[in-house]
């Protein structure tokens, strides 16, 4: 192209931002592509390689849980999973979320459900109890209150005979069958001393009343014949009075009797456990007669 009649010809430039020549592309190279595929051989070695994983050992214990508490945390608590979860909820015909309350009764259906050998405990925010504040009573304020003390043994032992004639009265002929059916309550006086007493029942049937008994004492007063030695019920009242600790007397009773052998009596409560004062343990003795009223304030004075 001319430039003119009298100009010689010239180049056109090319104008700014024109493509000259084959166009530039734009290479991106996949380096994960690029690498080369492992055999279905390889892809095992690797993944037998990988260290087995541990099996995890189901929780136990007790699940203490919150009341209204939701699906997930339940779901924490008892160490199942959510879906674990919905699905007995959706066999009671109840579709619930994630996030969702669930009521007291639903929580021990599910518990009894997915973990049946475990304790539930639901806690109510009503139930939790403040710690009372300790409180003493100043020494002067204080005033000495008579001994409880709980006489205990096995049935026709004389029991209530050794009562009776601590108080000197006719409690016998008030029970059903000669044996006390009941917890009676005696308060004696002794030196200027009021001492209350318990008498309880010594049959079998009655169990669940002489615990009671000595529970509530400060001191158990152990009858055992002395010609019949450690019986079933004598057995039974020792192990309540070490389940209240409270510290035990004995009164071998019927000593007046032929066949009376107080040291055979200690002798089969030592293999109790009682060893006695006089033989170098800790448990005091009384040979006493409650018929015969015979050494009766020896009783009272180690009271």
């Amino acid at each position: 192209m001319a430039n003119g009649p009298n100009r010689p010809n010239r180049p056109i430039r090319p104008r700014q931002g024109a493509v000259t020549g084959r166009r530039k592309r734009r290479v991106v190279i996949d380096n994960a592509a690029a690498r080369p595929r492992e055999s279905p051989r390889q892809a095992r070695e690797r993944q037998e390689a990988r260290p087995p994983k541990q099996p995890v050992a189901p929780p136990t214990g007790p699940i203490s849980v919150p009341s209204g508490v939701t699906v997930k945390d339940l779901s924490a608590a008892m160490g199942k999973t959510v879906p674990d979860i919905i699905k007995v909820m959706m066999g009671l015909g109840k579709m619930v979320t994630i996030t969702q309350s669930l009521a007291d009764d639903e929580v021990e259906l599910i518990a009894t459900e997915l973990a049946p050998d475990r304790e539930l405990q639901i806690k109510h925010a009503a139930e939790e109890e403040l710690e009372p504040e300790a409180y003493e009573d100043a020494p002067e304020d204080l005033s000495d209150r008579p001994p409880v003390v709980t006489i205990m043994g096995h049935v026709d032992h004389g029991k209530t005979t050794l009562l009776d004639a601590i108080r000197e009265s006719a409690v016998v002929e008030t029970e059903a069958g000669g044996i006390t059916q009941h917890i009676g309550a005696y308060q004696v006086e002794h030196d200027g001393r009021k001492i209350t007493f318990l008498d309880t029942p010594g049959h079998e049937a009655f169990t669940a009343m002489r615990a009671r008994g000595a529970k509530v004492t400060d001191i158990a007063v152990l009858v055992v014949a002395a010609d019949d030695g450690v019986m079933p019920q004598t057995r039974e009242s020792i192990s309540h009075a070490r389940a209240a600790e409270v510290p035990i007397v004995v009164a071998v009773n019927k000593i007046d009797l032929p066949d009376a052998d107080p040291n055979r009596v200690r002798g089969d409560l030592a293999g109790e456990g009682l060893q006695p004062e006089d033989w170098g343990g800790e448990v005091q003795f009384a040979d006493v007669s409650a018929k015969a009223k015979q050494n009766l304030d020896e009783l009272l004075e180690k009271v």
